[in-house]
């Protein structure tokens, strides 16, 4: 059975600069620690990926898997599920919800949904997804802000 957990932060960037450090699959091999390899495998006509490949090594737990893309036209959302069930996840589906907060910040929230194909106690399953969506947000907050502004 897969929970659903969210999460925030607020990043100093407007949403257009966080949207596109999101959007930037094949660099998050450069600030996601555990990602290995992420490549568009699909894409739609306007050039967004529609499906991407990755390859997750977090030390105990390896994995390869497809996410299927879609988006908001202004992209303030961005959400994806999983193409099929790998060898540890049943099922994923997540969103990243931007929104402007007025002064140049933007927060952002996170929602992930996972079922996985291993059994795992109700505790751990929720401290591992804790650290996952704090990594993911806190590591997306430093690479938007450390970037500087758009050329």
């Amino acid at each position: 059975m897969a929970d659903i957990s969210s999460q925030s932060i607020v990043i100093a960037a407007e949403p257009a600069r966080v949207s596109e450090v999101i959007c930037d699959f094949a660099r998050y091999p450069e600030w996601v620690e555990a990602m290995r390899e992420a490549e568009a495998v699909e894409e739609y006509e306007d050039g967004y990926a529609s499906q991407v490949r990755f390859v997750l090594d977090a030390g105990v737990l390896t994995d390869e898997y497809v996410l299927v893309y879609e988006y908001a036209d202004d992209l303030s959302r961005v959400q994806w599920h999983l193409a099929a069930p790998s060898r540890t996840q049943k099922s994923q589906r997540g969103s990243y919800d931007i929104t402007p907060n007025g002064d140049g910040t933007s927060t952002v929230v996170y929602t992930l949904e996972v079922e996985l194909s291993v059994a795992m106690l109700g505790m751990f399953r929720r401290k591992a997804e804790k650290m996952i969506m704090d990594t993911a947000l806190k590591s997306l907050k430093r690479r938007v802000e450390n970037m500087g502004s758009p050329q």
